[in-house]
């Protein structure tokens, strides 16, 4: 079994409002890169960095006053996870969170920036198990089939497929933050195809292959399916087997009693 992991550390793209769009994965660090370096010396006194969250709070984050000296505030958003240079006015921010995600703006006497942040969270990967297994027949021949769950838990904002090869087989897409989640999948015990399920984001996917041989294939005799008037005959069977069998029993219990019932009496006689 595989899994693919892919992602980027970061992208920056700028809008057409000239503000920067800046995608990261949560627990990356992201470097915010900003102008003031060409700036005169004279005019780099009060550069302000300014964080607006999603919820539209508004914190002062970083402010470098005229001697040099930063000035942290938001420690319970960020808890040291900032810092700034002072030569540049960049903004680096280390084990970035989801929370994290919102509007940057960086500001002197002679300039201003902006970027938009979106911190994605790590994706897990998915889990493929078997659920049920069912047979059909037809004239002489018989099908067997393996139904299989693609399984994901705690994810929001992300898409789960059932893929055969590049092409996609079926979909679901989750919006809200959900506990868990599955996507079915029937397959036959013999199919020779390439089946993948993928989690992803805008961001980034996760890819679990799946191993038709180990999940429907191993241990042939715990897991054949069969047709129902097949499955009707065996328990058939099953019931008058277990019926003789405790008919033997107890045959077998009153032989013995009355065996040792004769030879207590033969030894009463005697």
């Amino acid at each position: 079994m595989f899994c693919i992991l892919i992602f980027f550390c970061f992208w920056v793209l700028v809008d057409t409002d000239g503000v920067k769009i800046v995608t990261v994965l949560e627990g990356d660090s992201v470097t915010l890169h900003t102008d003031v370096g060409d700036i005169p010396r004279f005019y780099k006194g009060h550069i302000e960095w300014r964080f607006k969250a999603e919820d539209n709070r508004l914190v002062r984050v970083i402010w470098l006053d005229s001697a040099g000296e930063m000035i942290y505030y938001g420690d319970q958003i960020f808890r040291d996870r900032l810092q700034m240079d002072n030569q540049t006015g960049s903004l680096t921010i280390r084990n970035i969170r989801t929370t994290d995600s919102g509007l940057y703006q960086v500001r002197s006497r002679v300039s201003s920036e902006s970027f938009n942040v979106t911190v994605y969270a790590r994706l897990p990967i998915p889990v493929i198990t078997r659920d049920t297994c069912s047979s059909s027949s037809s004239g002489s021949s018989s099908v067997s089939r393996c139904s299989l769950l693609c399984s994901v838990l705690n994810v929001s904002h992300v898409t789960l497929s059932w893929y055969n090869g590049n092409s996609v087989l079926s979909s679901v897409r989750v919006c809200d933050v959900i506990s868990s989640f599955s996507l079915h999948l029937e397959v036959e015990y013999q199919d020779k195809n390439t089946y993948s399920c993928v989690l992803n984001n805008s961001f980034i996917d996760q890819t679990k292959h799946l191993d038709i041989t180990e999940l429907c294939q191993t241990y042939p005799d715990r897991v054949h399916c069969y047709s129902f008037t097949e499955a009707v005959i065996r328990l058939g069977i099953s019931a008058v087997v277990g019926v003789a069998t405790v008919a033997i029993v107890v045959y077998d219990i009153r032989s013995r009693r009355a065996e040792k019932k004769r030879r207590t009496s033969q030894s009463v006689h005697e």
